[in-house]
């Protein structure tokens, strides 16, 4: 090999070795390369007795957008874990309980419905049967917002590697909206907004700094949305 392609890999491999320990060092001060902004608007009085519990359902039908059903079963998860976690219904066995109100095309989209659908007959029974005192409406995405970057990747008789430096940004936004079945009106709203970078950077081997946000924003809204619940501050 040459002397002026030595000295060009050379420099590529300085470059991209910069870059790694740059980004690895910024993702260790800011906490894996992640930020997050968690808010609630209280609208009512909340609290739970004992006996009763929640049940978690996907409002996206409503607004278009696909909330993802394995992002909804980790919210039920973290809100129901550990030693202060509540009750928590399993989003399939509430509405087989309550077919066919809470199926996608029957369940009401705001709580003015509330009130007509709780007196029909037997609905407002099963409902207290089951223990349910809150309805958590979940809706959201996350989404890819930008990229960049570039790697190739190639193999020979001497083995092969790949060099390159890839980024995209991730925006993980989801927003709950708590009902209350016991007093048929909306108590308020508890929204989770995490972005997050990942990177890989690559010298013979991909390096993978990934940004979970999803799990970030998982765990953020349902800490918040238990306290959000069994508090009893007022208005």
């Amino acid at each position: 090999m040459s002397q002026p392609r030595i000295t060009i890999l050379y420099r590529l491999v300085a470059t991209i070795l910069y870059r790694l320990v740059a980004i690895s060092v910024a993702c260790t001060l800011l906490g894996a390369c992640v930020t997050s902004r968690i808010e609630n608007v209280r609208e009512g009085a909340t609290g739970l007795k004992e006996g009763e519990g929640i049940v978690i359902m996907a409002k996206s039908y409503h607004l278009g957008n696909e909330t993802e059903a394995k992002f909804i079963k980790c919210v039920g998860k973290s809100i129901g874990g550990g030693s202060t976690g509540l009750r928590v219904v399993p989003n399939n066995e509430f509405v087989d309980a309550l077919f066919p109100w809470f199926e996608p095309r029957t369940a009401p989209a705001e709580t003015k419905g509330l009130p007509a659908l709780m007196s029909r007959p037997g609905v407002a029974q099963k409902i207290k049967d089951n223990g349910i005192r809150y309805i958590v409406w979940l809706d959201g995405d996350t989404e890819k917002v930008a990229s960049g970057g570039s790697m190739s990747c190639a193999a020979g008789p001497g083995g092969g590697g790949c060099f390159g430096f890839a980024w995209w940004q991730d925006d993980s936004k989801y927003e709950a909206s708590v009902w209350d079945l016991d007093g048929l009106e909306k108590t308020g709203t508890v929204s989770a907004d995490v972005s997050g970078t990942s990177y890989i950077p690559a010298i013979i081997i991909p390096i993978p700094l990934i940004a979970r946000t999803q799990s970030k924003a998982c765990n953020a809204l349902a800490n918040q949305l238990k306290l959000f619940i069994v508090s009893d501050e007022t208005v």
